[in-house]
C-alpha cells in the first residue's frame, strides 16, 4: 500500500547487496507442473543449471537482484512490537526486480490476501506452526522490525519457488505524506471516487489530480471493505501510483544525491531496511521502466470462512517466473 512508495525512496538510498541465500526446502519447478530439470543434480540456488518447460530451456539470469517492498499498517514510526504477536500487517508486498543487463525495473505486485504458508509465533515468540493464512499476516509475527521483515521475506520467497531476495524496505504508512511531498506531489489518473471525511480528502473517479502528502495517503490506504476483493483494486492503484513516482523520483535524483539524501533523511524514522540506499538509486535510476514491466501475482479471490483469501495460479505464476527471472538457454 502506500508504504510501497517509500520503499522505493527508501530502497533509493539503503544498498547494501545481500549474497545470494541458499534455498534448500524446494526447487524453482513444482511437481504440478511435471517440469524437467536438466544439467543439473540440485536446484539448491537459482544460478544452477537449466529447466524446461514446453519444449524450451531456461537457465536463471544472474544479472537479476531482486528486493522486498513492504508496506506496513502502522502510522507513526517504527517501534518494536510489545509482543511477538503485533508486529503489524504488510498491507503492501512489491518485488522490485533490477535486470543490471538488460537495465530494466520490473515490479511484481502481490496481493495481501495471497493464500501462502505463514510461519505462526505466540506472544512470547515461539514457533507454534505453519499454517496456510494471508501473506499480510507474516509481519505480525515478530517485532515489527527486522524479525519481521526478515521472516516476511521467508514468505514472499517460499511463494515464488524459493526465489533468491537481495533485501528488503518497510514502510510504515505514516511517512506516504513525507515522500510524496518531497517529490513535490504525484499525479494520477483517479480510477474511482475516493473519499475520508476524518482526513477531509474527496477525489472523483476521473479527475487527474497532483496528490498532496494527506491526499496520498488516502489514495493508497483507502479500500471499501464493503465491496468483494477491494484489496485488488487498491494494489491497482498503488502500482498507479509508483510508476508515476518513480518518474518524478528520476527527477529528482537530477539534482543530485544531496537532494535523494536528504528525502531519506527524512522519513527515516518510518523505514526498516538492510539494503544501502546510494548505490540502489544508481542502479534503479539507469534502468527503464514502464508500464510493460508490471505484473501481479496472478490468481483469484474467493470469500474464506471469515476473510478474503486469495489463491494464486500456480501455472500463470510459473511462467511469469520464467518472464521476469530467466532467459533462454543456448
Amino acid at each position: 500500500m502506500a508504504i510501497f512508495l517509500i520503499s522505493l525512496v527508501a530502497v533509493l538510498v539503503l544498498v547494501v547487496f545481500l549474497g545470494i541465500r541458499k534455498q534448500s526446502e524446494r526447487s524453482l519447478v513444482p511437481k504440478e507442473h511435471n517440469l524437467v530439470l536438466q544439467d543439473t543434480q540440485s536446484m539448491e540456488k537459482w544460478q544452477e543449471g537449466t529447466i524446461s518447460y514446453n519444449g524450451e530451456r531456461y537457465r536463471y539470469n544472474t544479472a537479476i537482484k531482486t528486493y522486498l517492498y513492504m508496506g506496513i499498517d502502522r502510522d507513526g514510526p517504527v517501534v518494536e512490537a510489545k509482543d511477538g504477536i503485533s508486529g503489524g500487517q504488510s498491507d503492501a508486498l512489491f518485488l522490485l526486480v533490477l535486470n543490471t543487463k538488460e537495465k530494466k525495473l520490473s515490479i511484481i505486485g502481490i496481493n495481501r490476501n495471497t493464500m501462502t504458508d505463514v510461519e505462526v509465533y505466540d506472544a512470547e515468540g515461539n514457533y507454534l506452526e505453519t499454517k496456510k493464512l494471508q501473506i499480510c499476516l507474516q509481519h505480525g509475527y515478530g517485532d515489527g522490525m527486522k524479525i519481521s521483515c526478515q521472516r516476511t521475506v521467508d514468505a514472499v520467497s517460499k511463494l515464488f519457488y524459493n526465489l533468491p531476495i537481495n533485501g528488503y524496505v518497510s514502510l510504515s504508512m505514516g511517512g506516504i505524506p513525507i515522500l510524496n511531498d518531497a517529490v513535490g506531489g504525484v499525479s494520477v489518473t483517479v480510477p474511482e471516487d475516493i473519499q475520508s471525511v476524518e482526513q477531509g480528502v474527496s477525489l472523483k473517479k476521473g479527475e487527474t489530480v497532483t496528490l498532496n502528502g494527506q491526499e496520498a495517503y488516502v489514495y493508497l490506504r483507502y479500500r471499501d471493505t464493503s465491496v468483494f476483493d477491494s484489496a485488488s483494486s487498491r494494489l491497482d492503484r498503488q502500482i498507479q501510483y509508483l510508476t508515476s513516482l518513480m518518474s518524478h523520483a528520476q527527477e529528482k535524483a537530477k539534482l543530485g544525491e544531496t537532494a535523494i539524501l536528504s528525502i531519506y533523511n527524512s522519513m527515516s524514522d518510518y523505514l526498516v531496511s538492510n539494503i544501502n540506499f546510494a548505490k540502489f538509486v544508481k542502479e534503479a535510476l539507469s534502468c527503464k521502466f514502464d508500464a510493460s514491466n508490471i505484473y501481479n501475482v496472478p490468481g483469484e479471490t474467493f470469500m474464506g470462512a471469515q476473510f478474503e483469501e486469495y489463491y494464486v495460479d500456480d501455472t500463470a505464476l510459473y511462467e511469469m517466473i520464467l518472464d521476469v527471472f530467466y532467459e533462454p538457454a543456448n
